[in-house]
């Protein structure tokens, strides 16, 4: 499977009356970084949203993974999602939870050891760069702190595909060449398939990468 994202002719909204994303058709390969940009409202993230089931289309075909969206069961759909690794601009993290706990959550909801757990949170907030701070809660972290985190437990469990919201929007320069170092690897080294929505490419970017730019009339472009 070449593409892990395919769409033919899609539409979204959240109202029958109001396109947001207007009969666009693209596809991204396996091991592709893209950032997708465009003006605010333009549906950047109502895109995104469909990637991960949050909104499906309303017309048009749109296959993540080889599933078809517009067809998938309540339990595909979970388990597609446990392959994914979603980053959000606000974090989402558990505030009542530890640093560690939040970023196994995924190997938790999946089963796995707390040996395995307490492995793999080590080596990632290692590479996060807040070796040290696993007991600690979220509120005792700085934002770039709480992001750092919540990209490390987007790795938890070797996604097929990054999704990211902003990821650097309200960070310092530190934690967001942090963050583009961890993604960066996470594609060259893994092969995973990243797709980064923002409203500004690094200006450093030290791989290859697709860019997508939606207009303010809901079509989608790749500039080249």
């Amino acid at each position: 499977m070449s593409n892990i994202i395919s769409a033919q002719n899609l539409t979204l909204s959240y109202e029958r009356d109001e396109e947001i994303i207007k009969n666009v058709s693209f596809f991204v390969k396996k091991g592709d970084f893209v950032f997708i940009t465009g003006p605010s409202g333009s549906g950047k993230s109502t895109l995104l949203k469909s990637f991960y089931g949050n909104i499906k289309p309303q017309s048009g075909n749109l296959l993540i993974g080889g599933l078809d969206m517009n067809r998938i069961k309540k339990n595909k759909l979970q388990e597609l999602r446990s392959h994914l690794g979603i980053v959000f601009q606000d974090y989402k993290l558990i505030n009542e939870w530890t640093v560690e706990r939040n970023v196994v959550l995924p190997l938790w909801i999946a089963g796995y050891s707390n040996e395995i757990q307490k492995t793999q949170a080590k080596r990632l907030l290692h590479h996060v760069k807040l070796t040290g701070k696993e007991q600690k809660y979220p509120l005792e972290l700085s934002g770039g702190e709480q992001q750092r985190v919540g990209v490390a437990r987007a790795l938890a469990k070797n996604p097929f595909l990054i999704l990211a919201d902003e990821p650097t929007g309200n960070l310092d320069e530190y934690s967001s060449n942090v963050i583009w170092d961890l993604l960066e690897n996470a594609c060259q080294q893994l092969d995973t398939t990243v797709v980064v929505v923002t409203h500004k490419i690094p200006s450093v970017f030290n791989i290859p990468y697709r860019h997508f730019t939606i207009n303010e009339h809901g079509a989608i472009y790749e500039v080249h």
